[in-house]
């Protein structure tokens, strides 16, 4: 059992009023007596519960989630996430204010990040693009005292305080292993389709993916990456040209979103079906996987992620540690066989 503030009164022999002024270091305290009060938090080994303090005392948390606008069901589950948990943020002491910005658009989000700076919110959580212009607006933010994560991709060189993501060198790594499995063991091809190179989590899916195909599987080649940007027009365009081109294609892996435009090109193809892997489980790519248009599909939890980076914005404002092994988001790997 925890000690308690009875404890250390009992332990110290002072009334708990003192014991309060002690713990919340107000005046009106003897240098001896707080010494004595002190020396029994230490043996009894007493930590304060800030959050539990902070809910008594009603403070609340202003935080801003800056996400970007595509209308991919990803992002769209990720927003929807975030409108959730501010619908019910007011049991939490929890404001949660949304700004979108148009995708993979690094000066709209720069100029988001410090409007969100001026409000002088408890935290911010946002979609990075890996740019020096978003790493200088963050770091502004921490230079701030404001508590900042990144969301799904993650911000090379800033002071960002945590990442809530999946790790995406470990999922690229994962889509490679079950590819070169799946694939026969001859000379092949394999398209990568990505959103675009300028957000971290897709260059490292990307490296990721690379790096096990050369290293265990060198009879599949890689050919130049494509990018769709998320959207379900272009990418139902590139993939309908890739396969139009290259009807040996063995195999394709979809490392971004748009996976609507991925699935009509797939299904409007009537040549040779390459093996396909894309990420995040949907209606859509549940529908694919059972009518074996996909293979597989990575998949990761946002409202998971969501509720990691309010438990860290939360906790980095209480200047408590984050508990590492309660905010990692696993990968999920759904085939036809295992879906929900």
């Amino acid at each position: 059992m925890k000690p308690t503030v009875h404890d250390i009164a009992s332990k110290a022999g002072v009334s708990l009023a003192t014991v309060d002024r002690v713990i919340n270091l107000r005046p009106g305290v003897h240098q001896l007596t707080r010494a004595k009060v002190e020396a029994a938090i230490s043996e009894l080994g007493y930590v304060r519960d800030i959050a539990a303090a902070n809910l008594a005392k009603g403070r609340s948390y202003a935080l801003v989630f800056i996400l970007p606008n595509n209308d991919n069901s990803f992002m769209a589950g990720l927003r929807n996430e975030v409108r959730c948990a501010a619908s019910r943020s007011y049991v939490e002491r929890t404001s949660i204010r949304i700004i979108e910005v148009p995708p993979f658009d690094a000066a709209a989000l720069t100029q988001a990040l410090d409007v969100a700076r001026l409000e002088k919110p408890s935290g911010v959580a946002f979609v990075a693009i890996d740019s020096e212009d978003v790493v200088e607006a963050t770091d502004r933010l921490a230079d701030s005292g404001i508590a900042v994560v990144t969301l799904v991709s993650d911000l090379t060189g800033s002071k960002r305080d945590h990442f809530a993501g999946v790790d995406n060198a470990a999922a690229g790594r994962t889509a490679a292993s079950l590819m070169g499995r799946f694939l026969p063991r001859e000379t092949a091809e394999i398209a990568v389709l990505a959103g675009s190179m300028l957000v971290k989590d897709h260059r490292e899916r990307l490296a990721g993916f690379e790096g096990v195909i050369e290293a265990e599987f060198p009879h599949l080649s890689i050919r130049p990456v494509l990018e769709g940007r998320d959207d379900a027009e272009r990418v139902e365009a590139l993939v309908a040209d890739t396969l139009r081109d290259n009807p040996r294609l063995a195999g394709l892996y979809s490392l971004g979103a748009g996976n609507r435009g991925l699935i009509r090109a797939l299904k409007a193809h009537d040549g040779f079906r390459p093996c396909v892997i894309a990420h995040e489980l949907n209606d859509t790519t549940a529908a694919a996987l059972r009518d074996g248009v996909l293979d597989a599909v990575l998949n990761q939890d946002a409202g998971h992620e969501v509720r990691s980076a309010i438990r860290v914005l939360k906790a980095r404002a209480d200047g408590l540690t984050v508990i590492e092994a309660q905010e990692r988001i696993r990968i999920d790997i759904f085939l036809r066989d295992n879906l929900p």
